[in-house]
């Protein structure tokens, strides 16, 4: 299955963007071995619309021009389900083996991501109760995404 990250907005070159990029080097350089490749990061640039309902309906625009017919999308928002380690880890593979070719993961914007996508997700999770910088959650979902491979694959990297 080939895992794709959605983000509104542009990591900028500085330690973010390098500790993001270790973490997914790390999982495409791993996936392969138990049927999850790492395609790309697909960023695309904030609305300038007046005003957030709009902002929020342009980017969802821009994200569903990637999306594949049958591809998996998991949102990220603050009040979607928390998931620990091991069952984010299953989410992902129960997709794999579910036959699912692609998966996106989206990183909304500021206003966070527009209704109508939510009604497409195959989930909604959260990182947490905390609101977390779209810097940080590009390196969150990078780490557990190589995380996922690892518990997967019975790699020790993941101590419970």
């Amino acid at each position: 299955m080939r895992v794709a990250i959605f983000a509104v907005g542009r990591l900028k070159s500085g330690p973010e963007k390098d500790l993001a990029s270790r973490y997914l080097d790390r999982f495409a350089k791993s996936g392969p071995a138990i049927g999850l490749e790492f395609s790309r990061v697909i960023e695309v640039a904030e609305s300038r619309a007046s005003n957030a309902e709009t902002r929020k309906r342009e980017e969802a625009a821009l994200l569903e021009k990637h999306l594949t017919d049958g591809a998996a999308l998991i949102l990220l928002d603050e009040r979607g389900k928390a998931l620990d380690s091991p069952a984010f880890a299953d989410a992902i593979g129960n997709l794999r083996d579910g036959g699912k070719r692609d998966l996106v993961i989206a990183i909304g914007g500021a206003d966070g991501l527009d209704p109508a996508l939510y009604e497409k997700a195959s989930a909604v999770l959260c990182l947490g109760k905390l609101t977390w910088p779209h810097q940080l959650v590009r390196i969150l979902i990078a780490e557990q995404l190589y995380r996922a491979v690892t518990i997967l694959s019975g790699h020790p990297y993941h101590r419970v």
